[in-house]
């Protein structure tokens, strides 16, 4: 199979401040900046209305929760509609009192909402209290089907499980995708940083190749300070990209700068190299049903 199908994806790479509206009025003109461009898919990164609150636990970071639909989808339906772009967004779900959820939503080219998808795997360590903050999902690993693809969207945490990937892949997802927030506690040595980073970033390029689908993995930029005091902040890591359905890396973003990037990627490879290296084919899921326990002896 010699065709191509090209989609061109837009990343948007960019620190944050407290102040939310300038957050996403930067947010705006960098959406703006990648659609120029020709980007037809912009993602953005995890919870990029805010700081990442997470490394406090605070029951007055709630206020920073929205319903959706709320005014962040209108905001963010109305720049898919300007721009007449596919929009990734990643948003502080407001389900109901004492019930909240990491949310990505995903905005049509008309504006409207594509579908969502609740962050599933909820971390808890030190600068990361998302467990204080958000419930686990409870939709499922289901792609969202829009008029460039399906996508296979999850948040942050779950980039590091393979079974999501694979739910996704064994779903039509066409591309695999991550609104992200990571990044380093500054007391980390930089060796121990570079592993972290490298870590993050080969553990996607693995879904990559496993599964034969590009990945998109768009993380936050910059310090943000620990309002508590009691570590030295979160660096985050930036380190934003795009590989293909072998792993080969087709852009990455700095580590410590804002960026947008627009890259071509080829949708026909992925059936090429499904036909090269046919995994699904050869999965042995009569043996697999020990994947639903927690640990096996």
């Amino acid at each position: 199979m010699s065709s191509s199908r090209i989609l061109k994806v837009g990343l948007v790479q960019q620190s944050c401040t407290a102040d939310t509206e300038a957050n996403k009025l930067k947010l705006a003109r960098n959406i703006a900046d990648v659609a120029a461009r020709g980007a037809q898919l912009v993602v953005l990164q995890e919870l990029h209305n805010s700081l990442y609150f997470c490394q406090v636990e605070s029951t007055d970071n709630f206020d920073l929760a929205e319903p959706i639909p709320g005014p962040s989808t209108d905001f963010y339906g109305a720049l898919a509609q300007k721009h007449g772009i596919v929009l990734v967004t990643s948003l502080f779900e407001r389900r109901a009192a004492g019930l909240y959820h990491n949310t990505a939503v995903v905005f049509e080219r008309d504006g409207t909402i594509a579908g969502t998808y609740r962050k599933m795997h909820i971390p808890d360590d030190p600068a990361y209290y998302e467990k204080f903050y958000f419930t686990p999902g409870d939709l499922g690993f289901y792609p969202i089907d829009t008029s460039v693809g399906r996508l296979g969207v999850q948040v942050c945490w779950d980039q590091w499980y393979p079974e999501g990937a694979r739910l996704m892949s064994l779903q039509g997802a066409e591309l695999l995708i991550y609104p992200t927030a990571i990044g380093y506690e500054s007391s980390d040595t930089p060796e121990e940083q570079a592993r972290q980073r490298e870590a993050w970033t080969t553990v996607q390029r693995g879904h990559a190749v496993a599964n034969g689908l590009p990945v998109i993995a768009v993380n936050r930029t910059g310090w943000e300070p620990d309002p508590s005091g009691q570590t030295r902040g979160i660096s985050f890591w930036g380190s934003s990209f795009v590989c293909g359905p072998q792993g080969e890396m087709l852009a990455r973003a700095d580590i410590d700068k804002e960026e947008n990037i627009v890259v071509e990627v080829d949708l026909e490879r992925s059936e090429n190299v499904r036909r090269w290296w046919p995994f699904l084919r050869d999965r042995r899921i009569e043996e697999f049903g020990g994947l639903t326990r927690r640990f096996l002896r």
